[in-house]
């Protein structure tokens, strides 16, 4: 197995959906970069200003982490908004709106997820007997993108793969049913640990981590890199 290969199977022995747990630290990792490398780079002030400062969750993402890190502090989110806040302001001198494109940090995401889905797919012998026998459970959009992408590149698996996540549910389901039934007051032991892990399990499942990708859902789009990213892997 590769660098890459390693790298995934870690993500697939943890619990969740693997593909949200590695775009949530791929996020944060960004978040940070910027932070620390970026608020005065040109290139990327702009890409800033495209979208007016982020999408509403991503620049609440950029204050909560900048507040929480002593580190970072409140300087590089002030910057960034003050420049903001002038290109908004200048949009009453002349009358005319301020259109809100696309976030930059979505589009960063989108092309993560979009590589995320294709490496797993390309190691798919190898990681689905890990898939398999971890705690891990693909939410209902990386699993359905993932079927997409080997129904195209590796049809064997597609099948596969359905099968190991169905068994994950149904199995999800019962822990869930068995935390209604322990629940009852005549029930003698109450739900044991893993029921009650199966009510947040079950929300991962179906709606995946709290990600923007998740809640605008995926959208291709541009080729192009962009300063800050990732665009390969980095181990």
């Amino acid at each position: 197995m590769d660098l890459i290969g390693v790298y995934l199977r870690e993500a697939f022995e943890s619990g969740g959906c693997p593909v949200c747990r590695i775009l949530e630290k791929f996020e944060k990792d960004e978040i940070g970069t910027v932070l620390y490398e970026h608020v005065n780079d040109p290139e990327v002030r702009e890409r800033f200003k495209e979208s007016l400062g982020l999408c509403p969750y991503h620049a609440w993402r950029l204050f909560e982490t900048a507040s929480s890190n002593p580190l970072y502090g409140g300087l590089g989110v002030a910057i960034i908004y003050e420049h903001m806040l002038g290109e908004y302001l200048g949009s009453f001198d002349g009358d005319k709106p301020v259109r809100e494109g696309k976030c930059h940090l979505c589009t960063l995401v989108e092309e993560k997820e979009a590589l995320t889905v294709a490496a797993v797919a390309e190691r798919m012998d190898e990681l689905l007997p890990v898939y398999r026998d971890s705690d891990a459970i693909l939410c209902k959009r990386h699993c359905e993108l993932l079927m997409d992408e080997l129904k195209k590149s590796r049809p064997a698996f597609a099948g596969a793969l359905r099968e190991v996540q169905k068994d994950k549910l149904e199995r999800l389901r019962g822990l869930l049913q068995g935390f209604i039934n322990n629940s009852d007051y005549r029930s003698e032991s109450g739900p044991c640990k893993e029921e009650v892990a199966a009510i947040r399990r079950s929300i991962e499942a179906l709606k995946g981590r709290p990600l923007a990708i998740n809640i605008t859902g995926f959208r291709k789009g541009r080729k192009r890199g962009r300063k800050g990213i990732r665009v390969g892997w980095k181990v």
